[in-house]
């Protein structure tokens, strides 16, 4: 199969599936229009704010659509590029798509509020406080890592770092003009896609040079205002203004593979077991990651998305159509190392990176109507930088509703501090997150991280098919995926505490025993529900 064949076949199969599947997932997920959503019924214009369609989608999209589904491919290519394509499109339409789309309306139906809430009504508070807490920390760590790699990126960039910048001033004029000056969107977006332009051009022309711990000190101070400012002001604007770049970024991919029509040199299956990474099952699975499903996605749905749906019918196109958006997006970066042989991969990917493999192969197909390989690879780089702040101060935002959520009181009593205060959230969160950074404990943590974010998506479809099931729907299309998921995630888990034994990386195994044991709690806990219910 050649790479435009491939990349034909994975557009075909995403349009059928969004075309034909997606209302039948909203259908059993009960999707109307005559129920006002919490955007208006708990409107506080801060957290909850009902938000156009295109710029909630645009806000979505680009908080899920980090370096993850860019990252996981190109490093699973190493088994073949045959089983991680299969996993893409099979498993972006029946799972990662489902899980996205079943979240965000779960979520709108609790009004706005977590997973974690709908664990709560079905599994029981400690199913809840455990999930909460798993959630937290998983977020922490995510601050730490992309803290790091933020400020990394802008000292080996600092044409990023200028535009970077430039974008969340743009985005700031962006949000008061829409929501205060009430200018028409369609007229703002073309102004704004012309100003994003000009902020990639004064980066390159004017880069800011700083050392790697002043950029995480900006940073930290960065995260801290944009997770307790008012969602409309900032966070969704920028994100809209962003996702622009990313769909640049895929429209001139695609186009550039069709124009190139780069010929396929890696194998389409390598091995069953790969040195340093592992077995194909599950190792395969939880390295693509967000480009197939990811358990981030419920978390972003289910926190800043839910509480912005302006009405119910914008849950598919965001929910399933965002999912299908990224992995096409997780395609075209499996494709951009595909032309290459397998000595030269694995060389290049040991070298380089696989966010930079990705850069040169998106320059490469961008090359082929008339810009330069160079230009294209500058413009790839600077929108996957984009989107890892994206994932940076969404990640924050989330982990203070995480925060706040656990210490919510039960029915009846008064609310505490810690759970009112969005201040007092963010600021132990963003201190968790920062010290991790500094000390450089994350490097020990981060393994673990593959495993982690899919067990979120399996106790994400847990909690929803008992929700459907509580209220009589059907429940198969999220349960068959749940089985696959926690399968896999248990699997990775059991692996992983093996090598981490043998290796004496005793941090990792407890880790990894502790995510396992909370797995296995949170289902005999829901089959203790089944029962008292039945």
């Amino acid at each position: 199969m050649t790479s435009v064949a491939l990349l034909i076949c994975g557009l075909i199969l995403f349009s059928l599936a969004y075309k034909f599947y997606s209302p039948y997932i909203g259908k059993i997920l009960g999707v109307k229009n005559n129920r006002p959503t919490p955007a208006h019924t708990m409107r506080d214009d801060i957290d909850y704010c009902p938000a156009k369609g295109p710029v909630l989608f645009g806000h979505h999209f680009a908080s899920i659509a980090g370096a993850a589904p860019i990252v996981g491919p190109v490093v699973a290519a190493a088994y073949g590029w045959g089983p991680v394509a299969i996993w893409i499109i099979l498993g972006g339409i029946f799972l990662g798509s489902v899980h996205d789309f079943s979240s965000l309306v779960a979520s709108v139906h609790h009004n706005g509020q977590s997973i974690g809430k709908v664990i709560e009504e079905y599994v029981g508070s400690v199913g809840k406080h455990l999930f909460l807490f798993f959630l937290w920390m998983t977020l922490v760590l995510v601050i730490a890592v992309f803290l790091v790699v933020t400020a990394k990126t802008f000292v080996a960039v600092p044409a990023a770092a200028t535009a970077s910048v430039l974008f969340i001033l743009l985005a700031v004029v962006f949000g008061i003009f829409l929501y205060k000056l009430k200018l028409p969107l369609g007229w703002l977006s073309l102004i704004g896609i012309v100003f994003l332009i000009i902020c990639m051009i004064i980066g390159w022309n004017y880069p800011i040079a700083i050392s790697l711990d002043n950029w995480i000190t900006v940073l930290v101070v960065y995260i801290f205002i944009a997770s307790v400012a008012p969602v409309w002001i900032l966070l969704q604007p920028r994100d809209y203004l962003n996702s622009f770049l990313l769909y640049a970024l895929l429209i001139s991919a695609t186009v550039g593979i069709f124009f190139a029509r780069p010929s396929v040199e890696l194998p389409v299956f390598t091995a069953w077991v790969v040195p340093k990474l592992g077995p194909l099952f599950p190792i395969l699975f939880v390295t693509v990651a967000c480009g197939a499903i990811s358990g981030f996605h419920s978390v972003v749905a289910s926190g800043t998305t839910a509480k912005q749906l302006n009405k119910e019918s914008n849950a598919r196109p965001i929910g399933y159509g965002a999912m299908l958006v990224e992995s096409l997006l997780a395609l075209i970066a499996l494709i951009s190392v595909m032309y290459m042989a397998k000595g030269d991969y694995v060389a290049a990917l040991l070298k380089e990176g696989p966010i930079t493999l990705f850069s040169q192969g998106i320059g490469n197909f961008i090359s082929s109507f008339g810009i330069s390989a160079s230009h294209g690879t500058k413009f790839a780089a600077l929108a996957v930088s984009a989107f890892v702040l994206t994932s940076l101060d969404t990640a924050t935002r989330l982990a203070r509703f995480a925060f706040q959520e656990f210490f919510a009181p039960k029915e009846g009593r008064a609310p505490s501090i810690l759970n009112k205060n969005r201040f007092i959230g963010t600021a132990i969160t963003v201190a968790a997150g920062a010290a991790l950074a500094y000390s450089g404990q994350w490097k020990a943590i981060w393994p673990i991280f593959g495993s982690a974010n899919q067990l979120l998506a399996a106790l994400a479809l847990l909690a929803i098919s008992l929700w459907l099931r509580k209220k009589g729907s059907k429940s198969k299309v999220l349960q068959i995926p749940m089985i696959i998921m926690f399968v896999i995630t248990l699997s990775a888990l059991g692996l992983l505490v093996w090598q981490d034994i043998h290796a004496g990386k005793y941090v990792l195994t407890v880790i990894g025993s502790a995510l396992f044991i909370l797995a296995l709690v949170l289902v005999f806990e829901a089959i203790k529900s089944i029962r008292r219910s039945a």
